[in-house]
């Protein structure tokens, strides 16, 4: 076992449980409902934030009925750490969005650094429209108060947190939870 392994199997039984499978579930239902009363009519493209967003894109595109394309998007702050530092794009988008109807799915919404590059440098794309749909705010005063997600799932305290896309040192993004580590 790795050092880093270990380190997360301790954090995980010291974690406090936010939030379990049946409230996320409920989050990714509403947000499906209001993403889909928006945008079933546009043809949108939906654009994956990899690789916190994947669990939530996988989530709300299984109950969308209408047609979109997916693709993804790969711009990150933390590779693999607990705290955010310099932003660095790893992939584009690989489907023109200009002109288009564009959502971005991403996990967490902290002090919005890299929601804000991604949303300026899909807008100098020429697309029709950029929306955002995020599966969890944290509650701080840190953030522009100007940015705010399309559409919420919910909000946690301003700690770090876990599970449903969002990691703990590369680990437990697959966890039907979410979970702060311990104060």
């Amino acid at each position: 076992m790795t050092d880093r392994r270990d380190d997360a199997l301790r954090m995980l039984e010291r974690a406090e449980h936010l939030y379990d499978a049946d409230d996320l579930a409920a989050m990714y239902d509403a947000m499906a409902e209001h993403i889909g009363r928006d945008l079933a009519d546009r043809d949108p493209i939906i654009l994956c934030v990899m690789l916190g967003g994947l669990v939530p894109t996988a989530e709300i595109i299984r109950r969308l009925s209408f047609p979109f394309e997916l693709d993804y998007l790969h711009a990150t702050r933390y590779r693999g750490e607990t705290a955010g530092g310099e932003l660095v794009w790893k992939v584009s988008p690989g489907i023109p969005i200009e002109g288009r109807h564009v959502l971005v799915i991403d996990d967490i919404l902290d002090e919005g650094t890299t929601l804000e590059a991604i949303i300026e440098a899909l807008g100098a794309q020429g697309p029709a429209s950029v929306r955002t749909a995020i599966l969890l705010e944290k509650e701080h005063e840190r953030r522009d108060p100007a940015l705010k997600p399309d559409y919420l799932g919910g909000r946690v305290p301003d700690r770090y947190v876990f599970g449903a896309g969002m990691d703990y040192r590369g680990y437990f993004r697959q966890l039907p939870g979410v979970y702060a580590l311990a104060e």
